[in-house]
Formats: structure tokens, C-alpha cells, sequence
């Protein structure tokens, strides 16, 4: 017999905000992720000293810290497969020509989605807020937009109609 001991552990429940700790981590992966995307270089060097910096420079404890870190060394690993699937859900925008944070707020929500777990209704309705916050007025219609037909291309959402 098993001790409960044995068991792999679990990844935590995708909600959509456990009282706050996704969304700091979800505020900070868009944060960190357009600095490397405006840096150009993905090293793990590079990536490590992006979350230690940008964590630093936050007053106080940071408990979302694990999941944003997470998210952010995923998108990386995973850039070179999130960014055709973009391209594929919005052909008629080059992702170089997206606006810098749109791209890395559909890349993380595109991780979350395909990668993390996460329910897709809840990672698009995350990265929308992560637009409105950190993007322009036209940004929550574009990502909206760009996820909806992400996931459903993936097979992760049904088709509307």
C-alpha cells in the first residue's frame, strides 16, 4: 500500500484569481515578458536576471512571485511553437508588427491555455484585463479577439456558431 507521501504533487487549481496572487503574477510575467521581448535575448541568464530584477523593485513580499515566475519561464521555452499559433489565430498581422504588449499578453495567455492548465475562458478573460490595464484602448478587442480564435483552432474552445 501507497503512503499519501508517494503521491506526485498536484499543480495548483486553475482559478481566476486566488485572492490576487494570479493576477500580480499574470501583471508581472506581461512585465517582465515585454522586457525580454524588448531586449531580444532569451538566455536563462538573461531570463533569471529580468525576474530578479523586476521582483526587487517591488515593495514588499511578492506571494504570485512562483506562478509568475513560472509563466515567464514558460512562455520562453515555448516561444518558438506560441508564435505561430498566434499567427495562425490573426493572419493579418505580422506578431512583429503587434504592439509589444498585446504579443506578450497573447503569448502568456497562449501558454496558459496550451501549456498551463488553465481553463481557456479564464486565461482570455485574464489577458483582456492584463490589455486593458497595460495596453491601449483598442487592446482587450484585439486579444480578445486573437485568444478566441487561438483556442478554437487548438481545439480547446468549440466553435461558435
Amino acid at each position: 500500500m501507497a503512503s499519501r507521501d508517494s503521491k506526485p504533487p498536484r499543480a495548483p487549481k486553475a482559478q481566476h484569481d486566488d485572492n490576487g496572487l494570479r493576477r500580480q503574477a499574470r501583471e508581472a510575467a506581461v512585465q517582465v515578458l515585454y522586457a525580454i521581448d524588448a531586449a531580444g535575448e532569451q538566455s536563462e541568464g538573461f531570463v533569471d536576471d529580468a525576474l530578479r530584477n523586476y521582483w526587487a523593485h517591488l515593495e514588499g513580499p511578492a506571494p504570485g512571485r512562483p506562478y509568475g515566475d513560472a509563466l515567464v519561464r514558460g512562455v520562453v521555452e515555448k516561444w518558438s511553437a506560441i508564435d505561430p499559433m498566434i499567427r495562425a489565430a490573426n493572419p493579418n498581422w505580422r506578431i512583429e508588427r503587434m504592439a509589444r504588449v498585446d504579443r506578450n499578453v497573447l503569448r502568456m495567455a497562449t501558454w496558459e491555455i496550451m501549456y498551463g492548465g488553465v481553463p481557456p475562458e479564464v486565461a482570455i478573460d485574464e489577458a483582456i484585463e492584463m490589455a486593458k490595464r497595460f495596453g491601449t484602448e483598442d487592446s482587450a478587442a484585439f486579444v480578445n479577439g486573437t485568444l478566441d480564435k487561438l483556442a478554437t483552432l487548438q481545439g480547446k474552445l468549440a466553435p461558435r456558431g
